[in-house]
């Protein structure tokens, strides 16, 4: 057997071992006729327990000096050491490069990895904090746009993920997402539009539940509710 696949092999194991699920079972709600839900009174309570139920963790704070407290917090606890950061309006803002930086790791900005070291970049991350285009609050799902400045891997391979978010980037429901003006403008819709919800899961093997064979196995979303 290649030494590459053992790893993962390794991983399956103990996590079938574990019986290893991700949040709550939740009964399903009856939904009436099939449509528009919405997110009830405040989408940003229903998105964190949305997205908790799904296995993700939520973190409502109150302004972006708390957002980046919270990020360094997250990362002080995972102890990464490679960390990927993305790029954005809320990202930026926050100027976390050099506040990763002083907890000890090597932080690389996503728009300056170069495409030849691009693979092994990627690959050794411990970490991502990226941003998001929106939050969809009905489902509890992150909705990530790809582009050559932060490429779809930042949020599907590093063990961990944080997102960052503000509560503007809220919208109650799939359909909100999908009946903006934007994505009828001759731009379109991306090239690439991920929705995520909750860590990474599979349930090919033994029909048992698992998180994060094949992409992170913890998410945090940490929402700016100001």
């Amino acid at each position: 057997m290649s030494t590459s696949r053992e790893p993962f092999l390794q991983r399956v194991r103990q996590a079938l071992q574990a019986s290893n699920r991700p949040g709550q079972t939740r009964a399903l709600e009856n939904r009436g006729s099939i449509g528009y839900q919405g997110a009830g009174a405040d989408p940003a309570l229903r998105f964190r327990d949305e997205f908790t139920a799904a296995g993700g963790n939520a973190h409502l704070v109150t302004d972006r000096g708390a957002a980046v407290d919270k990020v360094l917090e997250l990362a002080r606890h995972v102890q990464a050491r490679r960390i990927l950061l993305g790029c954005g309006a809320v990202i930026d803002s926050l100027a976390l490069a050099e506040p990763l930086k002083a907890l000890g790791g090597e932080v690389s900005p996503a728009k300056a990895i170069a495409p030849e070291s691009g693979r092994d970049t990627l690959f050794a991350a411990d970490l991502a904090v990226t941003g998001v285009e929106f939050l969809i609050a009905e489902t509890g799902s992150m909705v990530v746009v790809a582009s050559p400045d932060e490429p779809r891997s930042l949020s599907l391979l590093p063990p961990v993920h944080i997102a960052v978010a503000d509560r503007a980037q809220l919208v109650p429901d799939l359909f909100d997402l999908f009946a903006m003006k934007r994505w009828t403008e001759p731009s379109g819709m991306p090239s690439c539009l991920t929705l995520i919800t909750g860590p990474s899961k599979t349930g090919d093997i033994e029909l048992k539940l698992v998180t994060g064979v094949h992409g992170p196995g913890e998410v945090h979303v940490v929402l700016v509710c100001a």
